[in-house]
C-alpha cells in the first residue's frame, strides 16, 4: 500500500488517493503528469501521510476517479 499525492506548491495542503505499487500507479502518474504538467504541481508517491507532515493538510480521494477529477481541477 501506498498513497499518490498532488500537490500545488503554491497551496497549503494536498490530495491524496491509497493505491498500491505497479504499473497501474506508473501509468496514472505519467498520465496525470501529461494533463497538468511538471511545474506548479508535484506529484510523488509516499509510504504513509503521517511520515510527510510538508504535504498536511491531506485530502484524501475516495477513488481513483475522483482523485484523477480533482487534480486535473488543480491547473484551473
Amino acid at each position: 500500500m501506498c498513497y499518490l499525492v498532488a500537490k500545488d506548491t503554491q497551496k497549503r495542503g494536498c490530495l491524496a488517493l491509497k493505491t498500491q505499487h505497479g504499473s497501474h500507479l506508473v501509468d496514472l502518474k505519467e498520465e496525470l503528469e501529461n494533463v497538468v504538467g511538471y511545474n506548479g504541481i508535484q506529484l510523488v508517491t509516499i509510504s504513509r501521510p503521517t511520515a510527510y507532515g510538508e504535504y498536511a493538510p491531506y485530502t484524501f480521494a475516495d477513488d481513483e476517479e475522483e482523485f484523477i477529477s480533482l487534480v486535473k481541477a488543480m491547473r484551473q
